[in-house]
């Protein structure tokens, strides 16, 4: 494609003309290279990567075929998700004929499958680097163990994997480079490739920076030189809040946009309580709020659509205020009229300075930075105190300009030295990331660590922290009931999604804790679940029990975990953890489990008390009987139901369960299977891979659930009709009896047993044996022992096949290294997903 051609599929993509680092991006990826690193000022289009990724792609270059952005972990809204969006429906016009699959980790596309779905179709994935990185290691958070590996396996291969504002998360890009280092020495088929994007830098290292056709380009010379004017001012030490409060009221005439920046939370609550006051038109924004708060902040809030681009102060809303911590950094395309804040490390003060007249339109936009005096930062003991005292020294030499011309004209090494201090930095190894992908042990593992500190670093002057969401269930399912629904069995169906998580310092959850039962005495006993850091669930805590004893051993015990609390006792206030809001109230806002909507806003999962059909377009995945005397005998017609059920549903490319037992119909064994080998097919003939291992995936996909055939699998989705095997319940079919059997384990003793993988050389067989068992997230290493039984293979020692399926993962894992395995079973579990999703049949079965 030529100068001319680009540019102009690049303005018919993005709505707009590239600039030359832009088409300089777009060479070098069509000659094969990736730029470790682009470091170029906020606000010149970054995420423009994407844009040019996709022309690269069409255009034949040699890319991955996901593109997976990561921002950091303060991010409060990925409008990146938005800009995708906006890009796909251009596709078309840019000439590119491939459909775009759009996923983000949280909000309306969250774990939307449309990335995995088809993995053979270009997708853009984005995320924070916790949902990024802990999927990257086997961990991801909030997700079933089952759906890890697929998770690392489309994340970790044929992945080209874009850190924006990488100098921010120092320890995740060490990671990414470590397991890109690792992929290499272990011969990976597909390897991720990484590039760091960046506007402040932390090394001189080669990268694509702009070049001299850029700053004469007219959008960049306005952008970067735009007017910052930066002015200092002293605080003394108790009047911080007043001072910068004091400042901003000033525009009050004026009908702007006035940004403010605050290091902690308690002052950001402080400047909105002044703001108030002053019948101010304020918001804010900090990193403890609820997705589901943040989020409809975004989409609803009058005051912050004004710091979006294209806002304007046209809508009547006069002038505007809003109070960020460091959430409103990164990853929010803010542009304020005018910004007010306190002093921080260097890295953090150029993010604030980006989020003012951010494209360079205005004239008179100013920059208010309030410091205490040199002296007291000199005397301070905190970590970053002498790094904020050389980040004051370096806005002094500015002579009053914060412009991004301005700030990239500093020496870049005084500039590193005002940044904030590093985390140590940890480097995983080959034993770790081996432990890691054994997602099937899920009890604390000797030698598997959480990965947090691997992906943050580790920080001794930051306090611990823990997260907080509210669900029904921690009030219903107690008591008898627990030991029939294992608590970690309904999070695995159900796993917490972002949108319903706030995370605060941990000490400072418990204190609001031991207020509420201060305050309400009833409350001490009431039930609270705590899931640790590798997801396994703890159900036998109470409020009392959390708080009584030593805080520290409590803030020890509880940093990294969340507290599934009950909706009855506790609620957020603006998604704020706050003292007022933890008290007995309404439950409408605070259990949001089932406020995830797709993209056209449909429910993608409900749980509906006393429902006997799954809602339009649902499926069925779990009901809980909540009272103990029913007759449960489904072959028993006459028995009589006094119960109350309670049912939970989802739609079936959005599932997180096994996505195995159920459908809005049931469907036959016998065209699920042609169904999902039908599905494996498109996928593998569109991959470059190996023709023996595309017959293995196709082979392992017709194969996968052969083992269905079993009575006693039937019973256990409730069909009684011996003359038809089904693969999936459907309508209001219940489960009559429920055992350990696998039918994964099943079915690869009846494909051994019975030549169905004659066809295959013997390295081929071994990958389709595992692929089979491992299509719903085990085999990774093992059964667990109590799966490891088939009521109806006689004569056969199934703990011996179970020790085969240990030693053939590890064999396989080494031939295709930990990420490619995953990748590889990964295509099958898409197949699986696409066929159980739209059966090409299904049938009436009558009760």
């Amino acid at each position: 494609m030529m100068k001319r051609m680009f540019d102009e599929a690049f303005a018919a993509l993005t709505g707009n003309g590239p600039f030359p680092w832009q088409r300089a991006l777009y060479e070098r990826l069509l000659a094969g290279d990736i730029p470790s690193s682009c470091d170029i000022p906020t606000g010149l289009g970054k995420t423009s990567v994407i844009a040019v990724w996709l022309l690269a792609r069409s255009a034949g270059a040699s890319v991955p075929r996901r593109l997976v952005y990561v921002v950091n972990r303060r991010t409060v809204v990925d409008q990146t998700t938005d800009e995708v969006a906006r890009l796909r429906e251009n596709l078309v016009q840019a000439g590119i004929q491939e459909t775009l699959a759009i996923s983000t980790l949280r909000g309306q596309m969250a774990d939307n499958r449309a990335w995995s779905a088809d993995p053979s179709h270009p997708a853009v994935i984005c995320g924070t680097v916790d949902m990024i990185g802990s999927r990257l290691l086997f961990s991801g958070y909030r997700i079933g163990f089952r759906a890890r590996p697929l998770h690392a396996g489309f994340l970790g291969q044929d992945a080209l994997l874009v850190h924006d504002e990488a100098h921010l998360e120092p320890a995740f890009q060490h990671l990414i480079e470590t397991i890109q280092v690792e992929q290499r020495r272990q011969g990976d088929r597909w390897p991720l490739r990484i590039m760091a994007l960046t506007a402040t830098p932390r090394s001189g290292a080669e990268a694509l920076r702009l070049g001299a056709e850029d700053i004469a380009h007219p959008v960049v010379a306005r952008r970067f030189r735009a007017v910052k004017k930066l002015t200092l001012h002293p605080h003394g030490d108790k009047d911080l809040v007043e001072k910068i409060v004091g400042q901003a009221l000033r525009y009050t005439p004026s009908g702007r946009a006035v940004l403010i920046f605050l290091r902690t939370v308690e002052d950001v609550a402080s400047a909105v309580s002044r703001l108030r006051k002053a019948d101010a038109k304020v918001q804010q924004l900090t990193g403890t709020m609820r997705g589901f708060e943040r989020d409809r902040l975004v989409a609803e809030d009058p005051v912050f659509r004004r710091f979006l681009p294209g806002s304007g102060a046209t809508d009547g809303t006069g002038t505007v205020y809003l109070v960020c911590t460091s959430a409103g950094e990164v990853g929010v395309n803010l542009s304020a009229d005018h910004l007010a804040c306190d002093l921080s490390t260097f890295d953090s003060m150029a993010q604030r300075f980006g989020r003012v007249n951010r494209f360079g339109d205005r004239t008179d936009s100013e920059v208010h930075v309030f410091h205490p005096d040199p002296a007291s930062l000199e005397a301070d003991k905190a970590r970053d105190a002498q790094r904020r005292l050389e980040t004051l020294a370096l806005l002094r030499t500015l002579d009053g300009d914060a412009s991004p011309a301005a700030l990239s004209s500093l020496d870049p090494k005084t500039r590193q030295a005002a940044f904030a201090p590093e985390p140590q930095l940890l480097t995983a190894s080959d034993i770790l990331f081996d432990a890691w992908a054994m997602t099937t042990i899920r009890d604390a593992l000797p030698g598997r660590p959480p990965v947090a500190p691997y992906l943050h670093g580790v920080a001794e002057w930051e306090p611990p922290t823990t997260h907080v969401a509210w669900r029904e269930e921690v009030d219903l399912v107690t008591g008898d009931l627990l030991a029939r629904y294992p608590a970690q069995d309904l999070i695995d169906d159900y796993p917490l999604k972002p949108h319903e998580v706030l995370t605060d310092r941990t000490l400072r959850i418990l204190d609001m804790l031991a207020g509420l039962v201060d305050k309400h005495p009833e409350a001490r006993h009431a039930p609270v679940w705590v899931v640790s850091a590798n997801g396994r669930v703890d159900a036998e805590y109470t409020l009392a029990a959390l708080i009584n004893g030593d805080r520290k051993t409590n803030e020890a015990n509880l940093a990294g975990c969340t507290l599934l609390l009950p909706p009855k006792y506790c609620g957020p206030v603006g998604g704020l953890l706050s003292l007022e809001g933890w008290m007995p109230a309404s439950r409408d806002g605070i259990d949001v489990a089932d406020a995830w909507r797709d993209e056209s806003g449909r429910p993608i999962r409900r749980r509906l008390l006393g429902e006997s059909r799954p809602p339009a377009g649902m499926r069925l995945i779990r009901t809980l009987v909540l009272e103990d005397n029913e007759q449960i005998d489904g072959e028993d017609e006459g028995a009589e139901e006094r119960t109350q059920r309670w049912s939970w549903y989802e739609l079936p490319l959005r599932a997180d369960d096994e996505g195995s037992r159920s459908a809005e119909k049931p469907v036959l064994l016998e065209v699920h299977s042609a169904d999902v080998e039908r599905a494996a097919r498109h996928i593998v003939e569109r991959l470059p891979l190996a023709p023996d291992v595309k017959r293995a995936v196709v082979l392992a996909a017709k194969l996968h659930d052969i083992g269905k055939n079993r009575r006693v699998w039937q019973r256990s989705i409730g069909n009684t009709d011996r003359a038809r095997i089904l693969a999936k319940s459907g309508g209001s079919m219940r489960p009559i009896d429920i055992t350990p059997y696998r039918h994964e384990l099943g079915s690869i003793l009846d494909a051994e047993r019975d030549g169905l993988l004659a066809e295959l050389a013997p390295e081929e067989r071994e990958l389709a044996l595992h692929l089979i068992a491992a299509h719903h997230g085990r085999a990774r290493p093992h059964f667990p022992p109590e799966e490891q039984l088939d009521p109806e293979a006689k004569g056969l020692d199934v703990r011996e096949v179970g020790v085969r399926v240990m030693t053939r993962f590890a064999a396989l894992q080494k031939r295709f290294g930990r990420w490619g395995l995953a990748y590889l079973e990964s295509l099958v579990r898409a197949a699986d997903y696409a066929a159980s999703a739209r059966p090409s049949q299904v049938v009436e079965v009558e009760r």
